[in-house]
């Protein structure tokens, strides 16, 4: 019996030191998500991120409890949206830094954000979700550059008259022999490079991936992106495609959504919407279909969670990529506020420490991890600003 107590007491005594460990390593990191779709929830609801929210998946309180150093924040809109919409997140961005200049501070460049991380403060970044905005216009893209935006990811789902997306190759929508990017597109490219604004080749095509890569003549990001080989979506990168990002120089940061981690997770989604089809039909109605979703789950929480992923496959992930490319080539992406499930425990910006246990867990050394949770988009950032 005694034995036995012992025995338990170890255990007890390993799981609080490996804790501890955790979370000193999590502290000391800087901690870098690449992309949140936190601003347009922000003017289209009119809540101010500063305070605690009950719903979404940021604000500056969770933000401080998960020990998040650096946020990219995502100008989005859908192909309807342009230059105009784009700008005026940014002045959402802006005016919540005016309101809270003791804890949050725009950022463009590596100096800057060690800076802002060293006085405590959130360091906020911008990256624009999609080529559209840029309005085929090299002037705008370079307002935007002068605005703050440190990445242009190419294509969101749709594509431009440039470049076409991974939604549009996949389904034909663009034919093979229009895919890629244009002289246009090539054009865009170069100028980022000399703007020192990263090239983000998330949600872009096969085609206009390998045409930026070889246009580019800085490393690239790809800035909310999973592994194909562990589910064949399209916005996911195939292994060809990993290891050209690794000659590179680029860093690949991985996306939580459970829809590009789990390979089930569509079917269970689709059964899950299914069984509640009428309710879903009623909420659709009256809130539109995405908030209809996100309003189902929350009436449904226990259902909604045992379709979610463990957080052990967003380590899979990981673990994929870095047997292909290495361990430098790794960031983190989480796509929070623009999906509606995430991994098992992780529903906020609060939870990001429990990725630091669980890299840990997995045999990852420190200064491997630390390199995972920021490192490499610090260095990346240098790479493309020249400070």
């Amino acid at each position: 019996m005694k034995k036995r107590f012992g025995l338990w007491l170890l255990l007890l005594l390993g799981i609080k030191v490996f804790a501890q460990d955790a979370a000193k390593i999590h502290q000391q990191a800087i901690m870098v998500d690449t992309h949140g779709d936190i601003l347009y929830n922000q003017i289209k609801s009119g809540i101010d991120i500063g305070q605690l929210q009950s719903t979404g998946n940021f604000d500056l309180v969770r933000a401080k409890q998960g020990g998040l150093d650096v946020q990219v924040f995502s100008i989005w809109c859908d192909e309807k949206g342009g230059y105009d919409l784009a700008n005026r997140q940014i002045d959402s961005l802006y005016s919540l830094i005016k309101r809270y200049p003791n804890r949050i501070a725009l950022v463009n460049n590596a100096q800057d954000l060690q800076e802002a991380v060293k006085e405590n403060k959130l360091a906020a970044m911008i990256g624009v979700e999609g080529g559209h905005m840029i309005e085929n216009n090299l002037e705008k893209l370079e307002q935007l550059a002068k605005r703050g935006m440190i990445y242009l990811t190419l294509t969101w789902n749709n594509s431009t008259n440039w470049a076409s997306s991974a939604a549009e190759e996949s389904n034909q929508k663009v034919l093979s022999e229009k895919a890629g990017l244009t002289d246009f597109g090539k054009a865009v490219v170069r100028k980022l490079n000399t703007l020192g604004v990263m090239v983000d080749l998330s949600h872009v095509g096969e085609r206009t991936f390998y045409d930026a890569i070889q246009t580019s003549t800085k490393p690239i990001l790809v800035s909310h992106s999973c592994a194909y080989a562990l589910n064949p979506v399209p916005r996911n990168l195939k292994d060809d495609q990993i290891k050209a990002v690794g000659k590179n120089g680029g860093v690949i940061s991985l996306n939580f959504y459970s829809g590009f981690l789990d390979s089930t997770y569509n079917r269970k989604h689709r059964q899950f919407l299914e069984k509640h089809t009428e309710e879903f039909k009623q909420l659709s109605e009256k809130y539109g279909r995405s908030l209809a979703v996100d309003t189902l789950i929350a009436l449904h929480p226990k259902e909604a969670n045992e379709i979610r992923p463990s957080i052990e496959l967003l380590v899979d992930h990981i673990d994929h990529i870095v047997k292909l490319i290495g361990v430098d080539h790794v960031g983190i992406g989480a796509d929070f506020d623009g999906a509606e499930s995430f991994p098992q425990g992780i529903d906020s910006v609060a939870d990001f420490p429990k990725v630091t246990a669980a890299l840990l867990k997995r045999g990852y050394k420190e200064a491997d991890v630390k390199k995972i949770l920021g490192g490499n988009f610090v260095r990346l950032l240098k790479a493309n600003k020249g400070k």
